[in-house]
C-alpha cells in the first residue's frame, strides 16, 4: 500500500503493541509506524522521521492518554544514550513484555505454540546491577568526556552517571576522563582516525574491580592514571592496557598487559570461586546469573553419574557447577584464554571430572560424536547468533535424553529450537530471565528432552 504519511508529517496515533525493540507500535490509515519510547495503549503524537514501503518511524513529540505503565525515568540521559530502552514502563510491566517476546519469537519464527512460557523471573533492586561497564570517549567543546552512544550511532552523549551500572564502573569513568583532561590525552576520533583515548572497560566482582583502559597507542603518564584509579575505585585489583590500532567499531584489540596487580578478577557463583580475565566472557548480572544457572542445572535432575557436554562454556561456570552433580563434564569454547581460565577454575575448586578442549563448538563436538563419545545431557551457551546447524545436529546424535539451553536472544533461540524439536527433541519448559532490567533484552533457559 501507499504509505498514507511522509517525512516531517506530524500524526496522533494509537499505540496497539511493542516491537522486540521496545518501540511502541501502532497503526496510521492502517500503515504500520513504529514509536520509541511509547507504551501499549497509549495515544500519542509523533514527528515521522522516516518512511520505508512497509512502515514508518516516528519521533515520540506528546503522550495524549497515558498507560497506566507509564513511569518516570530516573536517568536525564534517558532517550538520547543507546544504554536503555525501558525506563519509561514500569518494571512489572518490563517483566510482562520480556515474556512476551519470547513466545512471540516462538511463534513467530520458530512456529512453536504448544508450550507455555513462564512469566519473567525479576530483581529485586533493577539498578545497580551490572558488574561490567563499558564507556567511550568522545572531544566535546575541548573537554574529553565519557558517556555512551546515542543509538544506531557512534555520536557520544555525555554523562554524569549511569543508573544501571555499578559505582565502581562510574567513578572509573570519571577518574580516567580527568586524568585524560590533566595530561591533554585526546579522545579517539572514529571520522578523522587521531586521537588516543577509546574506551574504558570495568568489571566488578566479589574479588575487586578490573579497569582496562583501551587507546590507539602508547598509554601517557601510567603512574597518574594508576594514582587516579586506586584512589577513585575502592577494591581496584588491577589496571590493564589495552591497544587497539584498527579502524573498527569492535571495543578492544588484541595487544593487552598489565599496569598494575593481576589481570583476572575472582567471582564467586553459587559457591564457586571463578578466576576471570580481562579478555574472558562472564554474565554481567550476578544475582541473575545464579538464578539463571540454577534454573539450568536442576532443571536436568542430576542423579550423579552422567556424562556432560558443556558446549559454549566460557571459563567453565557451568562446567564447574555440573561437575559437582554429575559424573563427568566436557566443556567446549572457542577462545583460549578463557578455556585458560575454566582449567584454573577447576584447580581452585579441586574439581577434577572436568576436562575443557579449546575450539569451535561446531568442530568439536561433531568429532566427538563421531569417534563414538556420547552424552546424557548437554547443555548449551551460545553468543547471540545461537548455535551453529552442525552443534545442534551433534547434539541430536549425542545420545542426551536432557538439553538445557540458555540463550541471550529469542530470535536465534527459536531457529534453534525449531530444528532441534525436528530431530526429535521436545520442549520440556521456557523460562525467561530478566538479566538486562530497563532495556529489551532478556535470557531464557529452555529444558528439553529426547527419547
Amino acid at each position: 500500500m501507499n504509505a498514507p504519511v511522509k517525512k516531517n508529517d506530524d500524526i496522533v496515533i494509537e499505540i496497539t503493541g511493542m516491537s522486540s525493540e521496545g518501540s511502541g507500535v501502532g497503526r496510521y490509515e492502517g500503515f504500520a509506524v513504529f514509536v520509541p519510547f511509547a507504551l501499549p495503549h497509549e495515544t500519542v503524537e509523533a514527528h515521522i522521521i522516516k518512511v520505508s514501503g512497509s512502515y514508518a518511524v516516528g519521533k515520540l513529540t506528546g503522550v495524549i492518554c497515558a498507560s497506566p505503565d507509564r513511569v518516570e525515568p530516573v536517568c536525564p540521559a534517558f532517550t538520547k544514550c543507546g544504554g536503555c530502552a525501558l525506563q519509561h514502563m514500569s518494571y512489572a510491566a518490563q517483566l510482562g513484555f520480556k515474556r512476551n517476546k519470547v513466545a512471540d519469537a516462538l511463534k513467530r519464527l520458530g512456529g512453536i505454540e504448544d508450550v507455555e512460557v513462564k512469566p519473567t523471573i525479576g530483581m529485586d533492586e533493577p539498578l545497580r546491577c551490572r558488574n561490567k561497564g563499558s564507556f567511550p570517549f568522545a572531544g566535546i567543546e575541548g573537554e574529553v568526556k565519557w558517556g555512551l552512544f546515542a543509538p544506531r550511532s557512534h555520536r557520544l552523549i555525555p554523562v554524569t552517571d549511569c543508573v544501571i551500572e555499578n559505582e565502581s564502573s562510574i567513578s572509573a569513568a570519571k577518574a580516567v576522563a580527568e586524568w585524560a583532561n590533566a595530561n591533554g590525552v585526546p579522545a579517539y576520533d572514529e571520522r578523522s582516525h587521531t586521537g588516543i583515548l577509546r574506551h574504558v572497560v570495568t568489571r566488578s566482582c566479589t574479588g575487586g574491580t578490573t579497569v582496562c583502559i583501551v587507546t590507539t597507542g602508547k598509554l601517557p603518564n601510567k603512574d597518574d592514571i594508576t594514582t587516579r584509579l586506586k584512589k577513585a575505585v575502592p577494591g581496584l585489583v588491577s589496571v590493564v592496557h589495552n591497544v587497539n590500532r584498527a579502524d573498527t567499531n569492535v571495543i578492544a584489540g588484541p595487544e593487552s598487559s598489565v599496569i598494575c596487580g593481576s589481570d583476572t578478577v575472582f567471582q564467586k557463583i553459587c559457591g564457586l570461586d571463578f578466576s576471570v580475565s580481562s579478555e574472558s566472557f562472564l554474565q554481567v548480572n550476578t544475582v541473575q546469573t545464579e538464578k539463571l544457572y540454577s534454573l539450568a542445572i536442576e532443571g536436568l535432575e542430576l542423579k550423579g553419574d552422567e556424562s556432560i557436554a558443556d558446549v559454549f562454556c566460557g571459563i567453565g561456570t557451568i562446567s564447574l557447577l555440573l561437575a559437582k552433580k554429575a559424573g563427568q563434564v566436557l566443556g567446549i569454547e572457542c577462545v583460549p584464554k578463557a578455556i585458560e581460565n575454566a582449567k584454573n577454575n577447576a584447580l581452585i575448586n579441586g574439581i577434577d571430572n572436568a576436562e575443557f578442549v579449546c575450539g569451535n563448538a561446531e568442530e568439536v563436538l561433531p568429532r566427538c560424536v563421531a569417534a563414538g563419545r556420547r552424552f546424557d545431557c548437554v547443555t548449551l551457551d551460545p553468543p547471540r547468533k545461537g548455535a551453529e546447524p552442525a552443534v545442534l545436529d551433534a547434539i541430536a546424535q549425542s545420545g542426551a535424553s536432557k538439553i538445557a539451553y540458555i540463550s541471550c536472544d529469542p530470535a536465534t533461540l527459536a531457529r534453534d529450537l525449531k530444528l532441534l524439536k525436528e530431530k526429535g527433541c521436545e520442549i520440556v519448559s521456557v523460562q525467561p530471565v530478566d538479566m538486562f532490567p530497563m532495556t529489551a533484552h532478556v535470557e531464557t533457559v529452555v529444558l528439553m528432552t529426547k527419547k
